[in-house]
């Protein structure tokens, strides 16, 4: 179902049902179709740690590199 915006803003309350309950609903603009309107989908909570133990940083990895510094700088550190 294409909808424009000014009619979308007329019947929101029943776009919003319909997408709810699985119909397609595009909102357009001059006809153009601009956006769907979907379900929201939770993602969820992030879980820290999760790769805890899997790599090691090596004890260089904050040193400076002469030659990036060369790169970017164009001088030596």
């Amino acid at each position: 179902m294409i909808v424009n915006i000014s009619e979308a803003k007329a019947s929101l309350s029943k776009l919003v049902n319909m997408a709810y309950h699985g119909e397609k609903v595009v909102i357009a603009k001059n006809n153009l179709p601009l956006v769907d309107l979907v379900v929201h989908k939770p993602e969820g909570k992030r879980k820290l740690g999760l790769l805890a133990g899997q790599f090691v940083v090596p004890d260089d990895f904050i040193d400076e590199d002469e030659a990036i510094n060369e790169m970017f700088y164009d001088r030596k550190s």
